[in-house]
């Protein structure tokens, strides 16, 4: 055995190591893009100063500062050839997480996929000491100016803010002034969008504090590339979020008159919103109601939630609707997004509205040139974190001073679009020609208040990847987020929402920018780094809360209509699908012969809108009535086939999709997205086995989102109503069927006998329990009283009592007395459906009509009481 007898072996080892992962960094850094000549480098640390050079003369900036030389070295041992790979599994992640984000949200075109770059943006702890202090400050400024804008106006009076900014601007509520804010703050969070400058230090853009986006995605975008890079993410370390998204959430019940015991709800557009799914992801990870105005309803200056169990009272809302939409009363009347009377409540102190309306004007990038004269005058301080150089053109000597410096800034609007003004676009001076900056000069003295103009600052530059022959660093801006604490204060949350800009230099989402998930790192490795599912401790009032009300959850009067709609469209969705297979299968086999058979398919078809009503019947011409079937799967207009309930599921799923896991709703995304691109990609050419195929493909994924609602939801009201659906649904549809294959005939003939047993989904339990015993008593055995066939007929309604009776206290009782209503078909008389054994009497026929009157008064009496609401003033009020 040898030894090793050099003492300094193992140092040599380990100093070979740094070498080897020093060389690993710079070459990395050496394929990644220098920042645009004058603009900061954030992987470099440094303004850039050279532009259009070949990376390999430009050594002396292949150096990266210590945060990205730390992260680089985490990538291991296959360095920068591990980055195709963890951009897959990031972009896989996005998908299979149902991240949206939507320009112009329409029911009928594919969601857009929330675009998120590989590389985070790293902030060191010099950089977040100065956005934070900086950004804290100006948020007891905002609080200031909005405490006296609605209360005595001093700042006004004395002239240091213009009042065409504040009762000129459509952003100042007049209905709220005078009026004190619920919980002793106006202000409960705000968003301050930041670019660093060459200088290296970072200078405000704008803020927003209407109803700023960007909380859900900031999550999000944590989740999956802390995933992607966990090495680096624990190693470096990251601050942590999770603390700052539970003490918001508290501060805001604790500002509330109910405390911790306060019901608070996030208030939504709805699903055609551009920002929803980040909307239902933040309501889901804060544990919010996530609801839309015709959810709610004021009665006597207090707001209220419709729920199943009568109305709930709201203590708080976080809103992402803007001010003016807020109550159709007192400000736009022909709003549908908000509350009627709900000024009224905030104004009696009854309810909590982060942030509290008439924030507006605060946005207007014409008062960030007057915010350092009022931090003197209201906190006594200078202003810690700058602002990008800002004149109102609507002070005369300011125009004059900017307009012939026009070349070099940005013209950006005063005051955003109104019914009664105008707006524009934000324009980049230094792209305009001689003309257009004439132009330009023209409009603003035509209308100096509307115009503001900025200083144009070059925006820094971060790395981003795309592949491995293309890494450019793209122009970012930086959002961060002041959130309320349980202190009584505000808190930086510790990272934030990069958003990058294209390659032209525009960091909006909204025309083709992207974002990166921002890691602010912790000045030492004592700061514990988390993802946002980690759970910290609860504090004394929470533990005290979660003891002592174990609450099941509330469901909403819409969140029921939409889930027992969505219930009921899976349901003809799987009709269809069988329907549609059994009618081609038919067509191209012997059994086409049967004209009966051909009757009864036809007849289903017409009712359930497969195929229009005028189309030639299938006994007159097989050929014709198959092209139309085939070619109602994808008509949502003119035919109610497989695409349109698949359309009709996903619609109804989107409404509710807070309660609904991402797998969930990813599975019915993929369901009604294969279905309608099999149409572009296929349909020119379909065939019946092409058809019978595509068929065969969705039943199966109609069969994975059966069991997702089946087994992987809750057990309260709202999947009762869900499961009520789908069975009423059944019911009427098996009624029907087996009625129409009576009055057809089309049981008399093997192929009719045949087909029924496939539509009933019973073929292969009428041949193990019945064998060859082909008789219709056998057969109305299986289909209406058998009690392990979940299609028998009682087996449907037995489930559908039991559903309505265990939502029996609800509605005073209402849903039990339905239960009672429907045919208990084990208790009928089997002699007398069939007299002779061979012919069904017209005593069944009564049956099945009764079977389908009741499922039709069930979903006729659940709309009244839960959805129409057309019997409210007898419903009860929540205690608060």
């Amino acid at each position: 055995m040898e030894f090793n007898n050099n003492p300094f072996s193992a140092n040599t080892q380990g100093a070979q190591a740094t070498v080897d992962s020093a060389a690993m960094v710079q070459a990395i850094v050496r394929d990644i893009d220098v920042a645009p000549t004058g603009h900061w480098d954030e992987m470099r640390g440094g303004v850039s100063k050279v532009s259009d050079v070949p990376k390999h003369l430009s050594a002396a900036k292949q150096t990266a500062n210590t945060a990205w030389t730390e992260f680089l070295s985490h990538l291991g041992s296959e360095g920068i050839q591990s980055l195709p790979a963890r951009h897959d599994a990031m972009m896989r992640q996005v998908r299979d997480n149902g991240m949206t984000y939507n320009v112009y949200a329409n029911a009928d075109q594919p969601q857009r996929p929330w675009s998120l770059d590989l590389l985070p943006l790293l902030l060191t702890a010099q950089d977040w000491s100065q956005i934070e202090t900086g950004v804290v400050q100006r948020m007891r400024l905002l609080e200031g100016i909005m405490s006296d804008v609605y209360g005595m106006q001093h700042l006004l009076k004395q002239g240091a803010i213009p009042y065409a900014l504040v009762q000129g601007h459509a952003g100042y509520l007049h209905a709220m002034q005078g009026s004190s804010p619920v919980g002793g703050r106006h202000l409960n969070l705000a968003a301050f969008d930041l670019v660093k400058g060459p200088d290296g230090c970072w200078w405000l853009l704008s803020q927003r504090t209407q109803a700023p986006s960007g909380l859900g995605y900031l999550l999000e975008n944590r989740q999956i590339i802390s995933n992607q890079f966990s090495r680096a993410f624990e190693a470096m370390p990251v601050r942590a979020l999770a603390e700052s998204y539970r003490s918001f959430v508290n501060a805001l019940k604790l500002r509330t008159s109910a405390g911790m015991q306060a019901h608070i709800a996030l208030l939504t557009p709805g699903p055609y919103n551009e920002t929803y799914f980040e909307q239902a992801y933040l309501a889901r990870y804060l544990g919010l109601s996530l609801v839309q105005g015709n959810d709610l309803l004021v009665r006597d200056e207090k707001l209220y939630l419709k729920t199943l169990e009568g109305l709930q009272p709201v203590h708080g809302l976080l809103k992402r609707v803007d001010d003016d939409w807020l109550d159709p009363l007192e400000l736009r009347a022909e709003s549908t997004l908000g509350v009627p009377g709900l000024l009224q409540a905030v104004r009696a102190g009854n309810v909590l509205v982060a942030n509290t309306p008439g924030s507006g004007f605060l946005e207007s990038n014409a008062l960030l040139g007057f915010l350092p004269k009022l931090s003197q005058m209201l906190l006594q301080e200078e202003l810690l974190l700058p602002a990008i150089p800002s004149w109102w053109c609507g002070e005369q000597a300011a125009m004059q001073d900017v307009l012939p410096r026009l070349q070099e800034c940005v013209i950006k609007p005063t005051y955003p679009y109104t019914p009664g003004r105008t707006s524009f676009e934000p324009v980049m001076g230094h792209r305009l020609d001689w003309r257009a900056l004439e132009a330009w000069q023209a409009r603003i003295q035509e209308n100096p208040e509307a115009h503001t103009v900025q200083s144009f600052i070059p925006l820094s530059h971060t790395p981003t990847f795309a592949n491995l022959r293309s890494m450019p660093s793209r122009p970012v801006i930086l959002r961060v987020f002041v959130l309320a604490n349980e202190e009584g204060g505000w808190q930086v949350l510790p990272g934030g929402l990069a958003r990058l800009g294209t390659q032209n230099g525009i960091a909006s989402m909204q025309q083709g920018g992207s974002s990166a998930d921002v890691w602010v790192l912790a000045p030492d490795a004592s700061t514990k780094a988390s993802s946002p599912a980690e759970k910290t401790k609860p504090s004394a009032q929470e533990a005290v809360f979660i003891a002592s009300s174990q609450r099941h959850r509330l469901v909403t009067s819409r969140a029921a209509e939409n889930l027992f709609w969505m219930g009921r469209y899976s349901e003809r969705t799987e009709n269809t699908l069988r329907l549609s297979k059994l009618a081609l299968n038919t067509l191209n086999s012997e059994a086409q012969h049967s004209p009966q058979l051909l009757d009864w398919l036809t007849q289903l078809c017409v009712v359930h809108g497969l195929v229009n009503p005028g189309v030639v019947q299938a006994q007159q011409s097989k050929r014709v009535f198959e092209r139309a079937l085939i070619a109602g799967f994808w008509d949502t207009q003119n035919t109610t086939g497989v695409g349109y309930n698949l359309r009709a599921i996903k619609l109804a799923a989107a409404a509710v999709r807070e309660r609904l896991s991402p797998e969930h709703w990813t599975l019915i995304e993929q369901t009604e997205n294969a279905f309608f691109q099999s149409q572009e990609n296929d349909a020119p050419v379909a065939t019946s086995v092409w058809a019978q195929q595509l068929l065969a493909r969705t039943s199966q994924l109609m069969a994975a989102l059966t069991g997702a609602q089946t087994d992987r939801m809750s057990r309260d009201d709202g999947w009762r109503l869900l499961s009520i659906g789908r069975h009423i649904e059944r019911l009427d549809f098996l009624a029907h069927a087996l009625a129409t294959a009576i009055e057809t005939g089309c049981l008399q003939s093997q192929a009719g006998f045949d087909a029924v047993l496939t539509l009933f989904d019973s073929t292969i339990s009428f041949h193990a329990q019945y064998q060859q015993s082909r008789t219709l008593g056998a057969m109305l055995e299986l289909l209406l009283t058998h009690t392990d066939n979940p299609r028998a007929l009682d087996w449907v309604a037995q489930t559908l009592r039991g559903r309505l009776a265990k939502m029996g206290h609800l509605a005073n009782g209402a849903t039990e007395e339905m239960s009672h209503k429907i045919p208990v078909l084990s208790k009928v008389d089997f002699s007398s459906l069939s007299a002779d054994g061979l012919h069904p009497s017209p005593e069944l026929l009564v049956l099945l009509s009764h079977c389908r009157q009741t499922a039709r008064s069930v979903s006729d009496q659940l709309n009244s009481l839960f959805f129409s609401h057309s019997d409210e003033a007898q419903r009860s009020v929540g205690a608060s």
